[in-house]
């Protein structure tokens, strides 16, 4: 259905139209007609369904441009509270509607200064909200429409006490709207003290995730997790991706690894700055940034409609983070991808992960170099099909045939291309030295027996050690020097004459096992560092 049947404003309407919309969705359909009714109300919802604007459109069509604060809506997260300010500004800026978000690390005179210019709509987290209304720097601050948005993710995040405490201070005649992707039995509390009479919408579908999203699962071990994601990456060509990561220091360290790789790449955590933190979701958004390396806190909120991937670096701690990750795909009837790496002894969890969210989660094998080679010629094959033809290039074409027969020109033309492919595109970094798939069939082998063996994992070890993981480094015999220092060469060493060799002097043991030899003096020069080579010392490879 059109949003010109639903009763809107038509300035709001005039925003719609300008962002881009068309059909209302299923959500939308039915909480506008609710909210302008006047009715509070509770919606289930997943990530993405359109829940902003189904919540916005109609309580912008009801306030007044020149009244002041009137609405006022609640985030968990800095990111979602930006994104959610901006998005209600565009849809409303024909109707003159001002809107200010109000988060932490931000100026708070600034914020303060900011609503008392005549904002109408203000979006909060609830721990800076929450401290201008406990040092009451908000004079006047009734808004007739208030709002929570993603409420199982504020009491995921343990902010419900914080919610619970700002509710005091808001009026009494208000009309109150609650958005949740699940209703745990403190949503639905909270709901009953906060709420009058409400009516309740839900869009949930049969299965949990969307239906837009493929789901993929590959087994691998901790030491090839960060091979593995680059290949999986390499081999998926994402237009735009996020990684969930367990921890702050998974996230930056696959970050710098996808830098190191070509991968325009950058972390997302809690322990970077706000200004940080925004410039790096600005450059997601605006493309400069393709690929996002985030925890699950740090990426809450998120709402970007053309993320075609999301990889799951470490399988999520509950299956409710696993339907919040994977939802930052498949939006807005687009197609998208999940992907996870799982370890062997992660079954149990991903089986709990399929029997909540009743989705099919596909076991596949890493692709081999070769099959990243394969996929990239077809697209490349595909792009040449497709390619414009210019008059530049009709003219230089005539022009070339005349020197060349048209089988030769092609032939150097798809070198040129091929190579010029190879050398802007990470296309050919995967896993170092062999396969993956290979590897987890030598597991066994690479970690038994003798270190200083032909191992393999990530070059060839030709001898007993050498550098750790690097096929053209280390020695070819029993040890070799861990540095850049080269072997000496058989004939570099002198033979010594025999009559230089000193005899040993013959120390007796004494009744209890010693040894009679003096004791080293302590105050002697020290002794010379042993230098490695190819002879049987040397400096151990590892």
């Amino acid at each position: 259905m059109s949003f010109d049947n639903l009763g809107l404003n038509e300035n709001i309407l005039r925003g719609v139209k300008e962002a881009g919309f068309t059909e209302a969705s299923p959500i939308q359909l039915q909480a506008i007609p609710i909210v302008l009714e006047g009715h509070d109300m509770v919606a289930q919802a997943q990530t993405g369904t359109g829940k902003t604007a189904a919540f916005g459109l109609p309580v912008m069509s009801k306030i007044d441009p020149n009244g002041g604060v009137q609405v006022l809506i609640i985030t968990p997260t800095r990111e979602l509270c930006m994104q959610v300010s901006d998005e209600l500004y565009k849809l409303g800026r024909f109707a003159n509607i001002k809107t200010v978000a109000v988060y932490g690390g931000q100026s708070i005179s600034r914020q303060v200064d900011l609503i008392g210019r005549g904002a109408q709509v203000v979006v909060a987290t609830p721990g800076r909200l929450l401290d201008h209304l406990l040092n009451e720097r908000l004079r006047d601050f009734n808004p007739q429409y208030v709002i929570l948005d993603e409420a199982d993710e504020m009491l995921d995040m343990g902010f419900l006490e914080d919610i619970e405490e700002i509710f005091k201070f808001l009026p009494k005649s208000r009309q109150t709207l609650l958005f949740s992707a699940t209703m745990p039995k403190e949503i639905r509390a909270l709901a009953e003290k906060i709420l009058k009479e409400p009516k309740t919408v839900s869009v949930q579908s049969k299965e949990v995730t969307s239906e837009n999203i493929e789901q993929f699962f590959y087994v691998v071990e901790d030491w090839e997790r960060s091979d593995a994601i680059v290949r999986l990456i390499d081999f998926e060509d994402p237009s735009r991706a996020i990684v969930f990561c367990r921890t702050k220091k998974d996230a930056d360290e696959l970050s710098t690894t996808l830098v190191a790789r070509g991968y325009p790449a950058k972390a997302l955590h809690g322990d970077l700055e706000q200004r940080q933190r925004e410039e790096v979701v600005k450059s997601f958004k605006a493309g400069k940034v393709l690929i996002l390396v985030a925890t699950d806190v740090a990426a809450r909120g998120l709402d970007i409609n053309d993320v075609s991937h999301v990889f799951n670096y470490h399988i999520p701690l509950d299956p409710e983070s696993y339907v919040h990750r994977i939802g930052r795909t498949g939006r807005a009837g687009k197609a998208g991808k999940a992907v996870t790496l799982v370890k062997p002894l992660e079954f149990r969890e991903l089986n709990r992960i399929k029997l909540v969210t009743k989705a099919q989660i596909y076991h596949m094998e890493v692709p081999t170099l070769e099959d990243v080679k394969s996929k990239k010629i077809v697209k490349l094959v595909d792009k040449i099909k497709h390619q414009a033809i210019s008059d530049e290039a009709t003219e230089l074409f005539a022009q070339m045939t005349n020197e060349m027969d048209i089988s030769t020109l092609c032939m150097k033309l798809l070198s040129k291309i091929v190579s010029k492919n190879k050398a802007e595109g990470p296309a050919n970094i995967g896993i170092r030295g062999k396969n993956l798939e290979k590897m987890l069939e030598a597991r066994a082998n690479d970690r038994g027996g003798d270190r200083g063996g032909s191992r393999g994992r990530f070059g060839n070890r030709s001898g007993g050690g050498g550098y750790r993981g690097s096929s053209d480094r280390g020695g070819s015999s029993g040890g070799g020097y861990r540095g850049d220092r080269a072997p000496r060469a058989d004939g570099d060493r002198a033979p010594r004459p025999e009559g230089d060799r000193a005899p040993r002097p013959e120390y007796k043991r004494d009744d209890r096992g010693g040894s009679s030899r003096p004791p080293r003096d302590r105050d002697s020069a020290p002794r010379a560092p042993r230098e490695g080579g190819e002879g049987r010392g040397g400096y151990r490879g590892r």
